[in-house]
């Protein structure tokens, strides 16, 4: 270990430099983690599906060195993942159905680090001796912070300049797009777990008016998730329902009880996307979101066209992904 030495006006200094093979990053819990200089395997907890696209993002899918737990291989949604990171089929699975951690298979493996959302993880896994990234996205800006700290992470800091620039030149796209819509002109839309009667994610209160909708369920809330009831679907009577899966579509249009609502009646129900990750929660590719969103809200301002070649750029840009006309059909919907 190196010690350097410095002398001010009030005496000398002293300060320890971390070993050659060693170095530190600040995560976003504010933790100070000391990382190896090269990384070389990744290890994904909890959130695994969104964590896994933040890497696939920045180009470094191929050092995720765990299978998805099996709440996400269940089913076929997320099947996009083997395509950006084809090694983690039948890679070591590092939790169980219910997200607790199978600590020798971990170990076994001791991944360079470990990714997670959930602070709870970070002590079992620092426990261990293995260093842990937290990160945290709840608002549009922290995606910023996510990629800048990954970046800095993976030594992948022009990867991470590059995207913020997209996100942001995306944002002002979609902006200058919706500029012109009146209010009285703007869809009313309900996203989220409608059968269950929540909104899971704040980030949905920024996509839905970036897109040029209203969020029926945008009451200023701070936290993630907002219940509510069907009497609050009645009295919100959104135009547009968006629901995060597929199969629940079925059982909006056969509730008795909304079926007065105008989406329900209009059925004019759609899915969003998962790709990476689910497009309308917690996910880097969120700028498509936007102009997905935009496009079925209002297909005069968004072309299903210029949706497909933004689609396209994305996935070959930061995945390196080329996306079939078919699969982007399938994605658009």
């Amino acid at each position: 270990m190196f010690i350097l030495s410095f002398i001010t006006g009030c005496g000398s200094q002293t300060v320890e430099a971390p070993p050659a093979n060693e170095r530190t990053v600040v995560d976003m819990a504010g933790r100070t983690v000391t990382l190896p200089v090269e990384i070389n395997s990744i290890g994904t907890f909890g959130s695994i599906g969104v964590l896994n696209t933040f890497v696939e993002l920045m180009g470094e899918g191929d050092k995720i060195c765990n299978e998805m737990s099996p709440r996400f291989t269940k089913t076929d949604k997320w099947n996009y993942q083997y395509k950006f990171a084809p090694q983690i089929k039948g890679s070591p699975v590092f939790q169980d159905a219910n997200d607790e951690i199978s600590m020798e298979v971990v170990l076994k493996i001791k991944p360079d680090i470990c990714l997670t959302m959930n602070k709870e993880t970070i002590e079992l896994l620092e426990k261990q001796g293995l260093s842990v990234i937290y990160l945290n996205w709840n608002k549009d800006e922290d995606v910023k912070q996510c990629i800048t700290l990954l970046g800095e992470v993976l030594n992948k800091q022009e990867v991470a300049n590059d995207y913020i620039k997209y996100f942001d030149d995306m944002v002002a796209k979609a902006e200058e797009l919706t500029k012109n819509l009146k209010v009285e002109d703007k869809k009313k839309v309900l996203y989220g777990n409608i059968t269950e009667f929540n909104q899971p994610h704040l980030i949905a209160e920024w996509w839905i008016p970036k897109a040029g909708g209203i969020s029926v369920t945008d009451n200023g809330r701070t936290t993630n998730k907002l219940d509510y009831t069907t009497e609050d679907i009645l009295q919100w009577n959104p135009d547009v329902m968006v629901i995060a899966t597929a199969s629940t579509k079925s059982d909006l249009l056969a509730d008795p009880k909304i079926a007065g609502v105008t989406a329900v009646k209009d059925n004019v129900i759609y899915a969003t996307p998962t790709v990476a990750h689910t497009w309308g929660n917690r996910t880097p590719e969120q700028p498509l979101t936007i102009m997905w969103m935009m496009h079925k809200l209002y297909p005069e301002i968004k072309s299903q066209k210029d949706l497909a070649e933004d689609i396209r750029y994305f996935y070959s840009h930061f995945f390196k992904y080329e996306m079939s006309d078919e699969e982007i059909a399938k994605i658009i919907g």
